[in-house]
């Protein structure tokens, strides 16, 4: 990845309030046959050199102590709404959900980054999940965008979560590609399976984290759909770029009673330091 075309690191949370193996052969006709080109699971997915090479949070990049710092700041107060103090108040704390209001703000990069931030806690395990379908941002960063994920699964009842989580060379990181295209995307995430997928990878560890890469808000439903099963709400600005009013329309969308973390997503050298609190209201995003 180019510096010219790497989405620049965020600062920090500036706003934390409440406001809203191939195991069939495809003989199932869920998960895709090695005829269709998809490459059979392995034990462990090798994701660290490409990461590394990329300029991602993995030890052994050129990311300075200063972008650690940003994601340490940004994933304390998740931490704590999912296993902390601050837990009894956010339903489902543990399932994060990462958007931005539209393409090319750099949720992707915050969500896979995050994600490795959190791998360095000791008490925690993490899953990443590329909901973004159609982009496929998360899967073609990790080299797994023609494996089976998440929409196979969802296509039918034969597959669970289990048969298409990757383990990664990265402890205590696994993950989940977008898996394949279709047509009803929106209706497969808005269906009980999609709520029984999520149920499942929820409550099979009760210290696992697991962080949604969605699409934008503005352009599809799919992210309003998704928003409903999550505790918090990650939601990136490219600060100077993206219209206040777009923010604004946007924000309307996540429903009232979740958790949301604002993200300003600027470039290299811009870091500023911001505070950010916590509340809980039954307001509609006043």
């Amino acid at each position: 990845m180019s510096n010219n075309n790497k989405e620049q690191p965020p600062a920090t949370i500036t706003r934390l309030a409440t406001a809203a193996d191939i195991a069939t052969g495809g003989k199932s006709g869920i998960i895709p046959s090695r005829e269709d080109n998809v490459p059979p699971l392995v034990d462990v997915v090798p994701v660290l050199d490409r990461l590394k090479a990329a300029d991602m949070l993995v030890p052994g990049s050129k990311l300075g102590p200063d972008f650690s710092d940003e994601y340490r700041r940004i994933k304390r107060p998740l931490l704590a709404n999912a296993f902390g103090k601050s837990a009894s108040l956010v339903k489902r704390g543990n399932l994060i959900l990462v958007t931005s209001s539209i393409p090319n703000e750099g949720k992707s990069f915050t969500a896979l980054n995050l994600a490795l931030s959190m791998t360095n806690e000791k008490d925690y395990t993490v899953m990443l999940v590329d909901c973004d379908v159609v982009k496929k941002g998360i899967s073609h960063m990790l080299g797994i965008a023609n494996r089976p994920g998440l929409i196979d699964v969802l296509q039918g009842d034969s597959a669970s979560i289990g048969d298409v989580m990757l383990r990664t060379d990265i402890p205590n990181l696994t993950v989940v590609a977008a898996g394949s295209q279709h047509e009803y995307v929106t209706e497969l995430l808005a269906s009980q399976r999609m709520s029984s997928v999520v149920n499942e990878m929820a409550s099979r560890y009760d210290d696992r984290i697991i962080i949604f890469d969605a699409p934008p808000l503005l352009p599809t439903p799919q992210t309003h759909v998704l928003a409903e099963l999550m505790g918090q709400v990650v939601f990136v600005i490219e600060v100077g770029v993206t219209p206040q009013t777009l923010v604004e329309e946007a924000q309307l969308m996540i429903p009232a009673d979740k958790a949301i973390g604002v993200v300003l997503n600027k470039s290299e050298g811009m870091f500023k330091r911001y505070g950010y609190y916590y509340g809980y209201s039954s307001k509609k995003h006043d």
